[in-house]
């Protein structure tokens, strides 16, 4: 029973890895994912977050054997 927790771009960067893997029971909803992957750096600002690949709230419930992944936010020229 895990969730799959996936970093793009700079935030794959800015923390080292690409991925980690999390006990689904310790975590509800999608901001607790950050804080239980993350516990020493806060989420930065205008963060965007996804449940296998569709866009979702931080304040989305998460439930076991998905995949989670944060994302910058996007700009364009």
């Amino acid at each position: 029973m895990s969730i799959k927790v996936r970093y793009f771009a700079s935030l794959k960067e800015q923390l080292g890895r690409e991925a980690d893997e999390l006990d689904a029971h310790t975590v509800s909803l999608v901001s607790d994912v950050w804080r239980a992957a993350n516990p020493e750096v806060a989420m930065p600002d205008n963060v965007l977050a996804a449940i296998d690949m569709e866009y979702v709230a931080l304040d989305t419930e998460v439930k076991d054997n998905v995949e989670v992944a944060f994302f910058p936010p996007v700009t364009g020229g």
